[in-house]
This record gives structure tokens, C-alpha cells and sequence, in this order.
């Protein structure tokens, strides 16, 4: 038997041991909660952004047919916008604009900018929360 077989063994040991402790792709860490004014310092994160709709916008006749949920600050001098394209509108339960105007709500995924202005595109109906009053 070889001396250097106890060496080989703990370094696959001590390597196998890293490789489980650290976390998996497939894990998502704790998204941050931040306001709609935060939510510019955070682009590329995933973060959970929230605030009042104060206004709304079903765009069917732009590509792509989207519906703009505005928090805080309204269009055009918006701060943070939800963006929610026509192929996932059906997902909800209204419309998206009337179901959520003048709500407190909650998006969660990955903030993004759209001519300085920083946004969440939303896919699921999941990714938005009702805040209860």
C-alpha cells in the first residue's frame, strides 16, 4: 500500500466536503425587500421591490403588448416600473392595471434598467404580492 493513499483520501474527503457545503445553482438566496426608490442602486440583484401602484398602463397596440404597473411616482416621472408582457397577461386573474391600482404590492426578480428607469419584468403571477393593509 502506498504512503501517499491516506493524503489522496483526505483530499477527496476535504474536497467532497467543500463541494457539499457550498450552495447549488438551483438555490436562490433571500431577496432583499427595497423601496421603489432603492431599487436604482440594485440593478442586476434580485431583490423584492415594493410600494404603491399610482398608475397603470395596458399598452395593446406596442409590440410586445405590455402592462406598466407604476409604484410610487407616476408616469413619466416614474421611479420603478413592473413591466408585464401581453403573453403573460392572461395568467391573472383581471387585468393586470385594474387589478392592482391603487394596491401596495410586492415584486420580486432580477431589477433591470430601460432608459434609466428601473424595472422588474414579471412572468408569473407569483412574483407579485398584495401588501395587507
Amino acid at each position: 500500500m502506498s504512503r501517499r493513499f491516506p493524503l489522496l483520501a483526505l483530499a477527496v474527503v476535504l474536497a467532497a466536503a467543500v463541494w457539499c457545503a457550498a450552495p447549488s445553482s438551483g438555490q436562490e438566496q433571500e431577496a432583499k425587500t427595497l423601496t421603489a426608490e432603492q431599487a436604482a442602486e440594485h440593478v442586476g440583484e434580485v431583490a423584492t421591490v415594493c410600494g404603491k401602484v399610482v398608475s397603470a398602463t395596458y399598452a395593446s397596440r406596442s409590440r410586445g403588448r405590455p402592462t406598466f404597473l407604476n409604484l410610487d411616482e407616476p408616469y413619466p416621472d416614474h421611479i420603478f416600473t413592473i413591466v408585464i408582457w401581453g403573453e403573460n397577461r392572461g395568467k391573472f386573474s383581471e387585468a393586470p392595471e385594474r387589478l392592482y391600482r391603487d394596491k401596495r404590492i410586492c415584486v420580486t426578480g432580477e431589477i433591470e434598467t430601460y432608459r434609466g428607469k428601473s424595472q422588474i419584468e414579471v412572468e408569473e403571477t407569483g412574483q407579485i404580492a398584495v401588501e395587507s393593509t
